[in-house]
């Protein structure tokens, strides 16, 4: 068996049941109640969604920065990426929160919430695992290339809509016309089909430039710059925290009217 079949079979092992078994769970419940059912399935979405932790980490972020501390602050940073944060500076670390931000606003809670219209909770769950395992698995290294292929390729497949979704959100809160320019022009020069599409309309929505040459296990990557302007200082920090928090709740507040006018 080829290392790639295994990782399609440790996938499918990790994710379809437990896909397969909220869908009979839920199934279930309706048939007794559908407020239960309803209920049960919001329940299982807000667990899906990272969101919370994800603002709360770049917060743990900002306010060292804000106070001269960067010690501290590349310690608080090292807790939500993968680079070498040993002896990165002020710019390199809000670049590196802000881009986390941006990417994981998608992946934590967008993501979940668009798969949740289509799919009900099922659907949340199969692209929050989906996602999980891609950050497991998805690494383009010498352990991890074909095991973990399927993994990267269902996780870009998933996420392709909610990336595109978020990219519009974002660009609707700040320069929404710079923010698309953004978009267009620098996202295909982005290793991740999904990842660049919303951290270069992000950057554009929040007139800031971020992204970079920066070390991945002490390789050095040539990441291009995102987004416009001047380098982000710790000040945009929040502003990129509003752009997901703010983004949630107006799509939140679009499923809402969804639902009213299909029970109306």
């Amino acid at each position: 068996i080829s290392t790639r079949l295994q990782g399609v079979v440790a996938w499918v092992l990790s994710v379809m049941p437990l896909v397969a078994l909220s869908y009979w769970f839920l199934s279930l419940v309706a048939q007794f109640s559908l407020v239960a059912s309803v209920v049960l399935n919001i329940l299982i979405l807000y667990l899906t969604i990272g969101g919370k932790s994800l603002i709360e980490h770049a917060e743990n972020i900002y306010h060292p920065l804000k106070h001269g501390d960067i010690k501290d602050a590349r310690y608080q940073v090292s807790m939500i990426v993968s680079r070498n944060t040993e002896k990165m500076g002020e710019k390199e670390i809000t670049s590196s929160t802000i881009e986390s931000v941006l990417e994981n606003g998608n992946d934590a809670v967008f993501g979940p919430m668009v798969w949740f219209l289509f799919l009900g909770a099922p659907g949340a769950i199969l692209f929050r695992l989906a996602n999980t395992l891609d950050a497991m698995w998805g690494y383009k290294n010498e352990k991890y290339i074909d095991f973990g292929w399927f993994s990267a390729k269902t996780d870009d497949v998933l996420g392709w809509l909610p990336a595109r979704l978020t990219a519009v959100v974002y660009a609707f809160q700040g320069n929404f016309q710079q923010a698309l320019e953004c978009w267009k022009l620098q996202a295909k020069a982005c290793k991740s089909p999904n990842g660049g599409v919303v951290m270069t309309t992000g950057a554009g929505s929040l007139n800031v430039e971020i992204g970079g040459p920066t070390y991945y296990h002490g390789v050095l990557h040539d990441k291009k710059p995102m987004g416009v302007g001047k380098p982000a200082g710790w000040e945009s920090i929040p502003k990129a925290n509003q752009l997901v928090t703010r983004g949630s709740f107006a799509l939140s507040y679009l499923w809402l009217v969804c639902v009213m006018v299909g029970v109306s």
